[in-house]
């Protein structure tokens, strides 16, 4: 299939999609998820990619290679390649030595494939100690599960091998099913996990999130790095991953905020496998807007404040959208800093782009009448590799700002 000089470019820079849009009218032959090759106007080889008929993503991109043919053995190379990377990024993802005393700063938890990153877009694999988890983005994919599955028992030898399908319904954002065991054995209900000398429970079965986030690593080292000595409000806390890190961090109090408070007894329950107490921790339930302004009307004061929303939320109070209100929820928390205080910014949205995050931050300062200044910038861990070319694919953003 031809495609227009100007995709073509954007291809052979790196990124791993053809929109519908590109396409036009013309006609496709191809079966849903079957390899196409990619032509510039003059006929020239681009890539080659899988073809979905449905969806704004009409073709993804698998390989540059012309002498490449995609098949199983293409598809156990991308899951040794990406290993292989791990191995050197993540060497804490090493087994420990058979008379190893301790498993010390081991790495249970992480990504084993990520999608456009390992060059098998539309698919990403999430590694939980003995367990891996199979997410599933379109249903043109289908074809690619099971040389996959087999490619990643080869690699891993896992115990069990989840599948979560997350396709997107044409009227948005479904309810999603719970994981499906596709290969192995049954998890346990909870399945212990370490990150940074830490420990934390989850579940691979569980529709929406395990309860940890995987990709947030290096924002959890950033809390614990100044966290000592400090009091200390996690706002959207859910399991408590960063408030476990905080208390870690040897922080003075941590008060964490959830929506849920059935989150919260998961939060207690990572304190405890983390060997800390709860003594200094406070648990509160609720909506985070409604609590920061209770608290600033009884001087309730934090010199750190951990903001991580999701990109959409909703109460019976009001409904909550980065793009929409980042700012509202930045100048709310600011009313509850002391001079000197820390805010760590979290956002993860590709929609909401740094520039729009550094602004809503800047207008917050404003409204909040504050100066406030980003000290330290982190992304994705390694694990989450993005391809040349492929800016969307940096989607998270944690900024760390001191408060005058």
């Amino acid at each position: 299939m031809r495609i227009p000089g100007d995709a073509a470019y954007r291809l052979r820079t790196g990124h791993p999609w053809v929109f519908r849009d590109t396409l036009g009218d013309r006609p496709v032959s191809a079966a849903p998820g079957e390899a196409i090759e990619l032509l510039d106007p003059e006929g020239g080889f681009v890539a080659r990619g899988l073809y979905d008929p449905e969806g704004p993503i009409a073709v993804r991109i698998v390989s540059r290679d012309p002498q490449e043919a995609w098949d199983a053995a293409a598809i156990l190379r991308r899951v040794r390649w990406a290993a292989d990377l791990r191995a050197r990024m993540l060497p804490a993802t090493a087994e420990p030595a058979a008379d190893a005393a301790t498993p010390g700063e081991r790495l249970t938890a992480y990504r084993a494939l990520h999608g456009e990153g390992d060059f098998f877009p539309g698919v990403t694999v999430d590694r939980y100690g003995d367990y891996l988890v199979v997410h599933l983005f379109s249903a043109a994919l289908d074809p690619q599960v099971e040389p996959l599955l087999s490619a990643l028992e080869t690699v891993y030898k896992p115990r069990g091998i989840y599948l979560q399908r997350r396709f997107r319904p044409l009227a948005g954002e479904g309810p999603r099913d719970p994981a499906e065991l596709v290969r192995g054995a049954v998890a346990p209900v909870e399945i212990e996990v370490q990150e940074g000398g830490l420990r934390f429970g989850v579940d691979v079965t569980a529709p929406l999130s395990t309860g940890l986030f995987l990709d947030l690593r290096r924002g959890r080292q950033l809390v614990a790095q100044h966290a000592a000595g400090r009091r200390v409000l996690n706002l959207f806390s859910y399991t408590g991953a960063l408030s476990v890190y905080a208390a870690a961090g040897r922080a003075r109090e941590v008060v964490s905020v959830d929506l849920a408070a059935r989150a919260h007894a998961r939060a207690r329950r990572n304190l405890s496998l983390s060997g800390l107490t709860e003594e200094g921790h406070e648990f509160i339930a609720g909506d985070a807007l409604a609590i920061l302004a209770r608290m600033s009307e009884r001087r309730r004061r934090f010199d750190f404040v951990v903001i991580d929303p999701p990109a959409f939320a909703q109460s019976r109070e009001r409904s909550f959208s980065v793009q929409r209100d980042y700012r509202e929820l930045v100048a709310a928390s600011l009313t509850v800093c002391d001079s000197g205080a820390l805010i760590c910014c979290v956002a993860n949205a590709n929609k909401f782009s740094l520039d729009e995050m550094m602004m809503a931050i800047g207008e917050a300062s404003l409204r909040a009448g504050r100066n406030v200044r980003v000290v330290e910038q982190v992304g994705l861990p390694p694990d989450y590799p993005i391809p040349a070319g492929f800016a969307d694919g940096n989607y998270l953003k944690v900024l760390l700002c001191a408060v005058i």
